[in-house]
C-alpha cells in the first residue's frame, strides 16, 4: 500500500503503522513497534505523532487522499462508462481494503477507524461524494449520462452502496465483486437510452 504524505520519514511511519496495525490489531501495536518497523527511536517517532491515535488518522487522512487522486484520473478515462465507474468505485476502496479485509483484525480496524477517526470519515466521504457529483453534473451537461436524481444525490448513493458492499462482504474476493456488479448496474442506469447496446438475443 502507498500513501500520501508529505516526506518520505512520515511515508516510513505510515506504513510501518499499518503493517503493524494489519498484523497485530490497533490495540495491540504500540509506538515501539511502530518505530522499529520505520526505523528509527521512539523519541523520534514522537517527534512526529504524539500518539498511534494521532498515526491512525493521518492513515486515514492518506487513504481518501489518494482515493480521491485515483477517482479523478479513472473517471477522466477515455473508456466506456461503464470501465470508468468500474475503476473509480475499484479506487474507491484502494489497496488498503484487500489489506484490511485479508487481516485478521480486520473487524477490529473497521472499529478503530470509527472511534478515532469518524470526524475524518465523514469529511473524507463528503470529499468523495462532491467529486462524483462534479463529474455527473459535467457528463450530463454534455450529454454523456442521464440522472435519475440530481448529482448531489447520486453521489451519496454511490458512496453509500459502496460501504453497505464493504460491510456486507465475508471476502476481499466478494466486495471485489460485489462493486463490479454494482458498476454495472450504475452504467446501466447512467446511460442514455439511445446510446446504449441494441440486445438481439
Amino acid at each position: 500500500m502507498t500513501f500520501s504524505a508529505p516526506d518520505t520519514k512520515t511515508q516510513s511511519i505510515l506504513a510501518a503503522a499499518w503493517a503493524g496495525f494489519s498484523a497485530y490489531g490497533f490495540r495491540k501495536t504500540s509506538m515501539d513497534d511502530i518505530a522499529r518497523g520505520a526505523g528509527m527511536s521512539r523519541p523520534a517517532l514522537y517527534l512526529h505523532f504524539k500518539n498511534k491515535e494521532a498515526i491512525f488518522r493521518a492513515l486515514v487522512e492518506s487513504y481518501y487522499t489518494e482515493a480521491s487522486m485515483k477517482i479523478t484520473l479513472a473517471l477522466a478515462e477515455e473508456v466506456t462508462l461503464h470501465q470508468r465507474l468500474a475503476r473509480a468505485f475499484a479506487a474507491h476502496g484502494g489497496e488498503s481494503m484487500e489489506a484490511m479485509m485479508s487481516s485478521a483484525h480486520g473487524m477490529e480496524l473497521l472499529e478503530a477507524t470509527m472511534n478515532v477517526a469518524g470526524d475524518m470519515i465523514e469529511e473524507g466521504e463528503a470529499r468523495l461524494q462532491a467529486l462524483y457529483a462534479a463529474w455527473l453534473t459535467s457528463e450530463f451537461a454534455r450529454g454523456q449520462v442521464v440522472l435519475t436524481s440530481d448529482a448531489e444525490t447520486i453521489g451519496r448513493l454511490f458512496c453509500a452502496c459502496l460501504k453497505g458492499v464493504k460491510h456486507t462482504s465475508q471476502s476481499y474476493a466478494a466486495y471485489q465483486a460485489g462493486v463490479a456488479s454494482y458498476a454495472a448496474l450504475c452504467a446501466e442506469a447512467l446511460t442514455p437510452a439511445g446510446t446504449r447496446p441494441v440486445n438481439h438475443s
